[in-house]
């Protein structure tokens, strides 16, 4: 009888490297989310708003300097404890299907725990499906902060997910 050595585990593809953005990140933020607005997969947003909000954003640099993906985390405030938003969430299409969103939404738990916060909330015109892996459920908006549910535009008919923390 012969065996053969195992062979060893190809090695892993590196895991995405996430950071806040920075305010120089703005231009970069509003270049990888355009796509996904035009697409109806995300709310259109002007540019503006990614230099004003930019602390609001983790972000996955690529090799080459550019945005692989973001999320942003906005804090409303909650009956019994703060609570999070996750918006704008999005990866390039050639970073799809390899960590990037996933690592993304491990740091905004992360973050979201961090900041004491009680709950996420987050709206998706997808299925959710990375979304539920990590605990999130549909809700109705009657459980969602008040200003950011009264912001979804209903024609969109967006899927309402939450996660306690």
């Amino acid at each position: 009888m012969t065996t053969a050595a195992p062979r060893p585990a190809p090695p892993s593809p590196p895991r995405p490297r996430i950071r806040t953005a920075l305010p120089g990140d703005a231009a970069g933020l509003a270049a990888l989310s355009r796509p996904f607005a035009r697409s109806g997969a995300l709310r259109g947003r002007p540019d503006s708003l990614y230099a004003a909000r930019a602390a609001d954003f983790l972000v996955a640099p690529g090799a080459d300097g550019g945005l692989e993906g973001c999320v942003g985390l906005r804090v409303y405030a909650g009956e019994e404890a703060p609570v999070g938003v996750l918006y704008n969430f999005c990866v390039a299409a050639h970073r799809q299907g390899r960590g990037t969103g996933a690592a993304l939404l491990r740091t905004a738990l992360a973050v979201a725990h961090s900041r004491s916060l009680g709950a996420l909330f987050t709206a998706t015109t997808g299925d959710g499906r990375l979304f539920r892996r990590y605990g999130f459920a549909p809700v109705t908006a009657r459980r969602a902060p008040r200003a950011w549910a009264g912001s979804l535009d209903p024609r969109r008919n967006a899927l309402l997910l939450a996660r306690p923390l």
